[in-house]
């Protein structure tokens, strides 16, 4: 059966890195002039971009390649170790910023604002156009999602850093400086949980969340002639495609175009009600073995 996947655009994929690029050097330069720990940490973050979308530009290539008798899944898991390896650094950043925050918070130093509020305003203008050009990517795709994130909360993250520069060059409030840093790293966390947690369940094999395997099998042995259906395997092989193989009892003996016919309806049963595309099924009559739908080793 066919099925349609939404190809990133390599071309905009590039031009986010070169944005991010500029965004990661005006802010490290910024940030030693102005000794702001916000303009580093949103520098980190950004730098943070630079690999995540360099990473899932490699990666959609990658998953892209044919299979072969040595790889008959093809590559299609690259993504989702890409989007797992980024989500993880983002997790790793936002530790070192808490860190470096409650140390500025425990000992405020003075900050040269001006550079903060103009290179603040600089990176979410070319942040928005990052996010702009690879939005439509970031719904169909879990890999280009987490550079997504990666951009979108570079925005947010940015906009709290040109309010702490202005509240700190009109009223000299150091202290914003490293509790902006602290948000920005306890919202790094909150946004990566999510990808870490899927790409960690598809890794694993985890069966998708969401798709009651009861009512799955009630839903098959609904069908005319199936007995049941037990020893069910369901997993994901990325964020896309969802692969079913079970062991299915048919009531009566049946020729083989028959059995065929009716694997058939099984199989349209599945992709149309629980969007399962991959399916395969065994056939059998009245074998003694295990009929629980999952079986332990």
């Amino acid at each position: 059966m066919g099925h349609h996947h939404h190809e990133v655009s390599g071309k905009n994929l590039f031009i986010t890195v070169l944005l991010n690029v500029i965004i990661t050097l005006s802010q490290i330069v910024g940030g030693f002039l102005s000794g702001s720990l916000a303009l580093l940490s949103d520098a980190m973050h950004n730098f943070s971009d630079v690999l995540a979308l360099l990473i899932a530009w490699w990666a959609n290539r990658l998953a892209a390649r044919p299979r072969d008798e040595g790889r008959t899944f093809g590559f299609k898991r690259a993504e989702i170790i890409a989007a797992l390896f980024n989500a993880s650094v983002l997790m790793g950043i936002a530790i070192f910023l808490i860190v470096e925050a409650v140390r500025k918070l425990l000992h405020p130093e003075p900050v040269a604002s001006g550079w903060v509020i103009g290179l603040g305003l600089l990176s979410i203008v070319l942040n928005a156009a990052s996010v702009l050009l690879i939005k439509e990517d970031a719904h169909e795709n879990m890999n280009v999602k987490a550079a997504y994130l990666h951009l979108l909360t570079d925005v947010m993250t940015s906009v709290a850093v040109v309010i702490g520069g202005v509240l700190m060059y009109y009223w000299n409030l150091f202290w914003v400086d490293p509790l902006i840093s602290l948000l920005i790293a306890l919202y790094l966390i909150y946004a990566s949980y999510d990808i870490v947690r899927e790409s960690v369940a598809i890794l694993m094999q985890f069966a998708p969340e969401g798709l009651d395997l009861k009512a799955l099998a009630e839903a098959v042995e609904t069908l005319p002639g199936i007995q049941n259906i037990h020893h069910i395997h369901l997993w994901r092989l990325n964020d896309h495609d969802v692969f079913l193989e079970a062991h299915i009892d048919f009531a009566s003996n049946l020729h083989l175009l028959e059995v065929t016919h009716k694997l058939e309806q099984i199989e349209t049963l599945l992709q149309e009600r629980f969007h399962i595309a991959h399916v395969t099924l065994q056939p059998e009559y009245r074998r003694g073995d295990d009929k629980r739908l999952v079986i332990s080793d």
